[in-house]
């Protein structure tokens, strides 16, 4: 690697007492390019990498033999010229279901704020950054759909997104998991409650139906009840999986296809709107991209869509697309 990282360790105040007993403390690597100990009058853009569901940012930093992590990947663009100097920051927003969707909840705790007015700032206030004109938020799956939310209520924060297989017309991509949940119940006598329990107190929860873990962290984010005993309403009927109306429209609120129409002032406010998904996707969420290209269409709101041959699994290849493009229109700056 010819550039450095170094793992900051952020004490957060809108994360403390959080609803799940999540640490507020949490570390974050930082990608320097190689340039970035010696020249120091210039200004660096900076991407902020939003990990998928289920890791952290010391996880989505994770070295593996055979494959890049995103800062390795940054690190080759750099040196074979097919990307400016950027920084990537690696923002942890896990929680004890898995993730947090990027989003402010009473459910979970209080992390697009964490990322907005805590982290960002944060950044700029340690490293040599060109401020929030070169500053984008970029992720694949629950990060896309984070990177894509930031792009709807943040857009001044954030104004350039990328995003890769976002979560999208949840209709389809959680929909169909409520049948697996019913029947993942069986094993715990068709109750939630229990297999939450279960979930709670065991030490390794890797083993854990991943639609039963999916959905809490997703209810969690999505509709919140401080007053259940799950701290959530399902979705669904636990015994047929049948819809439940009110709830699944609280659901349905927080789906980038719905939210666009209501955010689409701060989108078109955005200098860069880049997302895409692959045609073999195992959770059909290119027809989520594909209705909110359609939407966005709709909606004056400049943007860029592709589909890909790939599934939701092997798209680590696709950053070389979004980190070349985000770095072209953040172009470095230097201070005079």
């Amino acid at each position: 690697m010819k550039g450095q990282v170094v793992i900051e360790t952020v004490g957060s105040v809108v994360l403390k007492d959080n609803p799940l007993g999540d640490p507020r403390r949490r570390e974050v690597p930082v990608y320097l390019p190689p340039s970035y100990p010696k020249e120091l009058s210039r200004r660096y853009p900076v991407i902020f990498y939003l990990p998928g569901f289920g890791s952290t940012g010391r996880s989505a930093a994770q070295t593996h033999p055979w494959k890049e992590n995103p800062i390795e990947r940054l690190d080759r663009l750099i040196e074979q010229r097919k990307a400016p100097e950027m920084l990537l920051v690696i923002p942890d927003c896990f929680t004890l279901y898995g993730g947090s969707q990027y989003m402010d909840s009473i459910g979970t705790g209080r992390y697009e704020e964490h990322l907005c007015v805590e982290l960002a700032p944060y950044i700029d206030s340690r490293y040599r950054t060109a401020g929030p004109k070169a500053r984008a938020a970029a992720g694949k799956s629950s990060g896309g759909y984070g990177a894509l939310r930031l792009a709807m209520r943040r857009s001044e924060v954030f104004p350039h997104i990328a995003c890769h297989s976002a979560d999208l017309l949840f209709e389809v991509g959680y929909g169909r998991d409520f049948a697996r949940c019913v029947c993942a119940l069986s094993r715990y006598g068709g109750s939630f409650e229990n297999f939450l329990r279960e979930f709670r107190k065991a030490r390794a929860k890797d083993a854990f139906p991943h639609e039963l873990v999916n959905c809490a962290a997703m209810a969690a984010c999505y509709s919140p009840n401080p007053k259940s005993a799950l701290g959530f309403d399902l979705p669904f009927d636990e015994w047929t999986g049948e819809l439940k109306p009110e709830v699944w429209r609280r659901w349905k609120e927080n789906d980038p296809v719905e939210l666009a129409p209501r955010c689409r002032a701060k989108l078109r406010k955005l200098k860069t709107l880049y997302f895409d998904c692959g045609l073999k996707d195992e959770f059909f969420l290119h027809l989520g991209a594909r209705a909110l290209s359609r939407r966005l269409k709709a909606l004056g709101v400049r943007h860029v869509f592709e589909e890909h041959a790939g599934g939701h699994f092997d798209t680590a290849a696709r950053l070389d697309r979004s980190f070349a493009l985000l770095g072209r229109v953040m172009a470095p700056q230097r201070t005079r």
